[in-house]
This record gives C-alpha cells, sequence and structure tokens, in this order.
C-alpha cells in the first residue's frame, strides 16, 4: 500500500479538472480521473500517469465504483476534486424541466452521491475535499438561473462536510472561478462573440470583453486554479475549513455600481434592457 495522497478528479479530461491532475500528479500524489468521455481522460492519463475511469458520478452505482477504483488500484483515498459540472441558460421562466434536472443532477446530486460514497475512507485518512464552485454561487448573471443554483446549491454541500465532519479531521473547501479559459467557457464564448456581433474576433474578442471590467481585466489559466486547488488539499492548508476562496481577478471585489465611472455601459439590444 502507497503512502502517497490518493486524489479522486471528477470532471479530470479538460481544462480546470485537467490542470489540477496534472499539479497533483507531478507533486507525486496519485490520482484516479473521472468523467464522462473517456477519450479525454485517456489523453489526460496517457500525459500524467493518473489512472483514467470514466463515469457518470449523477449515477449512484457510478459514484461507488469510482471509489473502488481509487481503492483497488491504491488502497486508500485521501481527497477529493469535485470539478465535473454543466450549463444550461436560461431564466426561470425559460427553462425545461429536463435542462434544470440535468443541471441538478451532474452539479449537485453527483457530488453528493460520490461523497456519500467515500466519506468513510476519508474519515479514515483524515482527507480533503475541494469543490469547484464559481462566482455564480456568490454573484448572478441573466439566464443562468440553473447554473448559478447548482453552484450556491454545491458551496453549501461543501460546507456541510466542514461542519460535519470536521471534528472527525475531515477538510471541505469551496474555489469559485470566474472566467477561466476552458472548453466549457470557450463555448460560451463562441456564442456571446455571435450574439454580440464581435466579428472576426471569436471567442478572443468576447474574453477581453467580458474580462476588461475585471480589476486583473484578463481571463484566469486553469493552471492557476489548480494551485488555489492543491494547496487546500495540501497539509498546508491544515487549518482551512468551509472555506470560500474566490479565483476571480478581482470580480467579486468589485462594485458594479461604478463600472460607469470608467466604461460606458449600454444594453445590446431592447430585448436586455
Amino acid at each position: 500500500m502507497t503512502e502517497q495522497r490518493v486524489v479522486i478528479v471528477t470532471g479530470g479530461g479538460t481544462g480546470i479538472g485537467a490542470a489540477c491532475v496534472r499539479l497533483l500528479r507531478k507533486a507525486g500524489d496519485q490520482v484516479v480521473v473521472s468523467g464522462r468521455r473517456p477519450e479525454p481522460l485517456r489523453r489526460i492519463a496517457e500525459e500524467t500517469g493518473a489512472v483514467a475511469h470514466p463515469s457518470d458520478v449523477g449515477d449512484p452505482d457510478a459514484a461507488v465504483s469510482l471509489v473502488d477504483a481509487a481503492l483497488t488500484a491504491y488502497g486508500r483515498l485521501d481527497g477529493i476534486v469535485l470539478n465535473a459540472g454543466i450549463g444550461r441558460s436560461g431564466a426561470v421562466g425559460d427553462l425545461s424541466l429536463e435542462d434544470w434536472d440535468d443541471v441538478m443532477r451532474t452539479n449537485v446530486t453527483g457530488p453528493f452521491l460520490l461523497l456519500r460514497a467515500a466519506i468513510p475512507h476519508l474519515l479514515r485518512t483524515r482527507g480533503a475535499v475541494v469543490a469547484v464552485a464559481s462566482v455564480a454561487a456568490l454573484r448572478n448573471g441573466a439566464g443562468n438561473a440553473a447554473y448559478a443554483t447548482s453552484k450556491a446549491a454545491m458551496l453549501h454541500l461543501t460546507r456541510s462536510l466542514a461542519v460535519d465532519y470536521g471534528r472527525q479531521g475531515l477538510r471541505a473547501n469551496v474555489v469559485c472561478p470566474s472566467w477561466v479559459r476552458s472548453e466549457m467557457a470557450d463555448g460560451r464564448m463562441a456564442r456571446f462573440a455571435e450574439e454580440a456581433g464581435l466579428g472576426d474576433g471569436g471567442a478572443e474578442a468576447a474574453y477581453d470583453e467580458a474580462t476588461r471590467p475585471l480589476p486583473l481585466g484578463r481571463p484566469g489559466d486553469p493552471h492557476e486554479v489548480a494551485e488555489a486547488v492543491s494547496w487546500l488539499l495540501s497539509p498546508a492548508a491544515s487549518y482551512v475549513n468551509g472555506a470560500v476562496l474566490t479565483i476571480d481577478g478581482g470580480a467579486t471585489a468589485l462594485d458594479v455600481g461604478t463600472l460607469a465611472f470608467d466604461y460606458r455601459i449600454e444594453p445590446r439590444s431592447a430585448g436586455q434592457q
């Protein structure tokens, strides 16, 4: 049995999840990486030496199987990075029940099922959990009802771990990124570029426009989030429990009521007024 830390990373084939796998493996941790799509998992596993375990943790049996895969491979479980997530656009009155259910199953029920299966093993190792939520858990935007609600629920699900199991040595914390370059964000930016008529600049022009008002004035990189996740999993964060760390270029520090002092704010269409 190895004494190295063993960490499960969900949604680990691309973006923030893949960056977490790379950084944890570089630090010498053993990693079991999960996600719905086998091909991205295969690539990151070949690159890093992680164990790929395709699964949909929204399925109770799949959640148990993922934990069992880590125990079979390494005999222990020390940490979980809850990174799997999806989004569906729409206001409350516009969302279909199917879209609402898909988001909640992936972003809330999936983490719940995985944590329920993992808790006995995490308590044995006095382990740690880090949930990758979003600034949407703290601040909302238009047409974002399902995603924002799910991320707020994930935040408090994770804090419930901190409160209920902290005396038994389990730590649980949340990171809330803003715009970070990833496959999911690239798709949203491409749609924004088309909707806003940003021309040939495409997703790059959209990233620039969306992040220009931020105090740092740029999108984040997945490795910048991974660094925070790795620290929260580590003994260096041994007294950090139930924390919510924004990794957002200063987005949540900004008073949006002052934006007009620096930018001319105009609605893009009558429907957005």
